[in-house]
């Protein structure tokens, strides 16, 4: 069984495609089609140029604070095509990639970003809920969505992501412990992405892995190489495999690179060197996998050109409607949506605002 073979007290991390695009592991290679291989480039790619406009917008005074997501693309958009459409996503906020491969609109990202609520109504058909920024909720929330599915016997299994740091916070502990408790389909993904803002992994836990968190729970842990866009996708198919047959939850480490800043308004610089961003640079998952399928013939230059056009103007499209059109935020939207319905006290502030604006804001 995978989980076995990579156990993680031994600190034994799970490696398809290497660093040089090579396959490392004939058994292990999940044999993937074209064109879900091709789809998986694109959604990457898209999430790269949508990732790079966004810090540009933010920059330019025409979006708020933005997490960027560079270097962790492989780790998402990998984890996501081995889910089906049934199964739930509840994300934390960086996971730009793993939305978009989720069929959640560009436009709803950037609205959410752009400071309007309404970039939070995602359609239910997609089973991916909004940007949560409470460090570990998410992972209760999955619970109770993993819970639902076992009583109801819906087939469905709850796939979590937090980050290195978030593995410190007590939602993480108590909703992992939870579903361990009750065996509920559950799979919790960790984007180690080395840094928590600007606490290193090192100082996160004495842990040698973070997937060895899973010993405690009792249930099954797996390291894996986040940039190895292959590895991810089989260790997702594993785990979900696992927590649909009714034998609980999985955890999952994905050990990737954040590149950028922990958000717009963080400075990396000031807690790490250039030398380490520039050997992680080396190893980014975009560089790998684009190599990877120009080696199967199903990629070259002329094609990125295209695609790379295409995007951009995609983006700059997107990203116009929702400064235009969208983004300006209705002033009833920033008291409706904290409760299912505004309480007694949210209308009267409502009320009161609303008189004040009127009054000329005096």
């Amino acid at each position: 069984m995978l989980f076995k073979k990579y156990d993680p007290q031994l600190g034994k991390m799970l490696q398809i495609l290497d660093e040089n695009a090579n396959i490392v592991a004939k058994d292990l290679d999940p044999h993937l089609d074209k064109k879900s291989l091709l789809k998986m480039y694109e959604v990457m790619h898209l999430a790269r140029i949508a990732d790079i406009k966004a810090l540009q917008y933010q920059r330019q005074g025409r979006m708020l604070t933005y997490a960027p997501n560079r270097g962790q693309e492989a780790t998402q958009v990998g984890a996501m095509a081995a889910l089906d459409p049934k199964d739930w996503l509840s994300p934390a906020f960086r996971e730009l990639p793993a939305m978009l491969y989720r069929g959640v609109p560009l436009e709803n990202i950037y609205l959410y970003w752009y400071g309007n609520e309404w970039g939070s109504h995602i359609d239910p058909k997609l089973h991916t809920l909004p940007v949560n920024i409470i460090i570990g909720s998410q992972i209760n929330h999955a619970a109770g969505l993993a819970y639902a599915s076992k009583i109801l016997k819906k087939g469905e299994v709850a796939v979590a992501t937090i980050g290195d740091g978030g593995t410190s916070h007590g939602f993480f502990y108590e909703g992992l412990n939870f579903a361990s408790s009750y065996n509920l389909p559950m799979v919790v993904l960790i984007q180690n992405n080395q840094w928590a803002i600007s606490t290193p992994r090192a100082k996160q836990t004495k842990a040698e892995t973070l997937a060895q968190k899973a010993v405690a729970f009792g249930i099954p842990g797996i390291q894996v190489d986040g940039n190895d866009i292959l590895a991810m996708y089989v260790a997702m198919k594993n785990a979900l495999d696992h927590a649909r047959s009714g034998k609980g939850p999985v955890l999952i480490e994905a050990v990737t690179y954040r590149l950028g800043a922990h958000t717009t308004s963080d400075d990396p610089t000031i807690y790490r060197s250039d030398e380490e961003v520039a050997i992680w640079e080396a190893k980014e998952p975009m560089i790998r996998f684009k190599k990877y399928l120009e080696d199967l013939g199903y990629w070259d230059d002329k094609k990125e050109e295209a695609l790379n056009e295409k995007h951009n103007n995609y983006v700059n499209d997107v990203f116009k409607k929702v400064e235009t059109e969208l983004g300006p935020v209705v002033l009833e939207d920033i008291f409706k949506y904290t409760y299912k319905e505004m309480t007694p006290a949210l209308e009267e502030q409502l009320a009161e605002y609303t008189t004040f604006l009127k009054e000329g804001g005096k």
